[in-house]
């Protein structure tokens, strides 16, 4: 199973027909994607389930319908425990992006914090997760995959928000603040911190 984004609104791919109670079931094979973004914008429905038999085949089979962006960010934390967010466009986010042609995973995710919040002395941890969510460029729904690490850093230097990415502010969180911070943030970002 997996969950894609619209928004605050899942996609759920499954290989289980359940009842539909606050979820409306489509055939993954059969599914006009778009309409099913539209009815999750429009409030029409708040949860879809896409349903292919084969477990193993959910993801590629969807990802045939849509555009796929991959990126990579960090989930930083320094030394008193504190965890690096950004604020961009409204709402409070990690930093992340596009990966590079021929660029790892845990190299964009290294350069990508650097880039959007001025920060160094960054050690790369594990991968934590990996999340999806749908987004509108030029007129054209994509799916972003985004592969989040787990990093660490002692910088206590200034920030550089990187404006031309929207990025207005850059701050290490307390763990009390993050429950506020994470009401003004995405669905995808949420995911990370549930446990």
């Amino acid at each position: 199973m997996y969950e894609v984004f619209v928004n605050d609104h899942p996609i759920v791919l499954t290989n289980i027909i359940t009842k539909e109670l606050k979820h409306k079931l489509f055939l993954l094979e059969s599914v006009n994607l778009e309409e099913v973004i539209r009815q999750l914008n429009k409030g029409e429905i708040s949860e879809a389930h896409l349903y292919c038999p084969e477990v193993d085949q959910l993801l590629e089979k969807f990802c045939r319908k849509i555009p796929v962006v991959v990126a990579a960010g960090g989930l930083v934390t320094n030394p008193t425990g504190e965890v690096l967010f950004i604020f961009r466009n409204g709402k409070w986010d990690l930093p992340k992006g596009k990966l590079e042609k021929k660029e790892s995973a845990e190299k964009a995710a290294i350069r990508e914090v650097e880039e959007e919040t001025g920060i160094k002395k960054l050690e790369l941890g594990p991968l934590l997760n990996k999340t999806y969510h749908i987004f509108k460029r030029n007129g054209e729904y994509k799916l972003k995959e985004t592969y989040w690490f787990s990093m660490s850093s002692s910088f206590s230097g200034k920030f550089r928000p990187q404006n031309e990415e929207g990025i207005e502010k850059v701050a290490w969180k307390k763990v009390s603040e993050i429950p506020q911070i994470l009401e003004n943030s995405y669905a995808n970002i949420r995911s990370l911190f549930v446990n």
